[in-house]
């Protein structure tokens, strides 16, 4: 057998190999789907038309579940701002989710603050397009 063709062969293989090891590393960490899929209907659920207590809370969970993500996509950052800011390209609406971080924001700074229902439901939305482009859902 010709051990050329061999090496050759192997050096084909590893290097396929570290290859397909530096795209998973550089496209960011695998999620894992169902476990997000759940939190975020667990989280829609809560949002209920006839109680406002529930739309402050609901966005509030909602902005923390999509910074769980963008922590384990691996995005570098203090605050979850700077890790938007550092995924920005992976954001089909960069406006919606800043907007809607910027509500939560608002909650949790502001406590008089009144939501209304469209609100958060608008938010609600712009955290759930934000997981899918995530890839969280």
């Amino acid at each position: 057998m010709n051990y050329t063709l061999i090496l050759f062969l192997a050096a084909v293989i590893i290097l396929g190999a570290i290859m397909l090891i530096f795209a998973n590393l550089k496209s960011g960490r695998h999620l894992d789907v169902d476990r997000y899929r759940v939190k975020c209907l667990s989280i829609e659920q809560q949002l209920k038309a006839d109680e406002p207590s529930s739309y402050q809370l609901a966005v509030l969970n909602a902005d923390k579940l999509v910074d769980q993500a963008l922590r384990e996509r691996g995005l570098k950052g203090k605050t979850m701002g700077e890790r938007m800011q550092c995924g920005a390209t992976l954001f089909s609406d960069r406006n919606g989710i800043w907007t809607a971080h910027k509500l939560r924001n608002t909650i949790a700074h502001e406590p008089e603050v009144q939501v209304t229902y469209d609100q958060a439901r608008y938010a609600l939305s712009c955290f759930r397009k934000a997981l899918k482009d995530l890839g969280a859902i």
